[in-house]
């Protein structure tokens, strides 16, 4: 059994130095001896003596190992195959800067050519409307030049003419042409059932009269009436429904008297019936006549256009 009698003969050991290398205590005997000396130790200097190593040491580490990696690095580029693979690393590196160039130009292209597409995708929908609006506006040019027809032929003497005077001799003249054509075919319309209700010549002379002359009045009343409005059916046939109404019913009174009783009563409405339908077709055939001559040229509408 080993003792210690001089604890004082025994040199300081360093605490770095006991922790740094793995040791093993076996024995009761060094279990002894190493708590002694470290009882005997000043904890103050203890502490102090492993701080100040510790820095030491961590500092004279850092100082060896980047001396140690810049010598191994020094030696990995001093070496000839070290060198040719920093070369194709650096090759590398501009090949990949040039294809991210590369790919960025053609991404840029990529963008304008969507950019483009899209322009002309609105160009050919703006090119539609387009063709769309110029369509509405020859439809609606078309529509105005109709109505700029209508007003013309619409406008009154005192201003559709500027005010100018008419002529009264000359619609005179255009007034007699029109009673004439009108009582021309309207006799000759009237012709056939004239015949049918008398016996002889001289018979047919009263009725054929009172046609020419009511066809002549409406001849002119046609002319004062449509005026340059040839398109107005209502205008037109209402105009021959009037004299045709009005002839018809004045025959009509100039027969036999009413009298209150049934036979009477369908007597006169058959009687009425026939006389207004006769002379509705007497005049109706007169107005077809009357709108081709105006129509024709051979007869001017009321008022006549005076030349430039």
């Amino acid at each position: 059994m080993v003792t210690i009698n001089n604890t004082s003969s025994l040199a300081y050991p360093n605490p770095k130095s006991l922790f740094k290398k793995p040791f093993c205590i076996t024995s009761p005997t060094c279990s002894r001896l190493f708590y002694r000396v470290t009882t005997s130790l000043p904890k103050p200097l203890l502490v102090q003596c492993s701080k100040n190593d510790d820095s030491q040491e961590s500092n004279s580490l850092k100082d060896a190992l980047s001396g140690m990696v810049d010598k191994q690095v020094e030696a990995l580029f001093s070496r000839e195959e070290n060198r040719v693979l920093i070369d194709g690393l650096e090759k590398a590196s501009q090949r990949l800067e040039r294809a991210k160039r590369d790919l960025a130009e053609i991404e840029r292209q990529e963008l304008e050519a969507e950019q483009m597409r899209v322009y002309i995708n609105q160009l050919e929908s703006r090119a539609s409307e387009i063709a769309e609006c110029q369509q509405e506006i020859i439809e609606a040019r078309a529509k105005v030049e109709e109505a700029e027809r209508s007003l013309s032929l619409n406008k009154d003497p005192e201003d559709g003419l500027g005010g100018e005077t008419i002529n009264k001799d000359e619609e005179r003249w255009e007034s007699i042409k029109a009673a004439s054509i009108s009582a021309f075919v309207g006799t000759l319309a009237g012709l056939p059932i004239s015949l049918t209700q008398v016996t002889s010549i001289p018979q047919l002379i009263l009725p054929s009269a009172t046609t020419f002359i009511s066809c002549a009045l409406f001849g002119v009343t046609f002319r004062y009436a449509v005026r340059r409005d040839l398109d107005n059916f209502q205008l037109k046939t209402g105009t021959s429904a009037a004299f045709g109404f009005v002839k018809g019913l004045g025959t009509l009174a100039g027969g036999p008297p009413f009298e209150l009783n049934p036979a009477s009563f369908l007597s006169h409405a058959l009687n009425g019936a026939v006389y207004v339908s006769e002379n509705l077709l007497i005049f109706a055939f007169a107005a077809v006549s009357l709108d081709f001559c105006i129509k024709m040229r051979l007869l001017s509408p009321f008022p006549m256009k005076k030349p430039n």
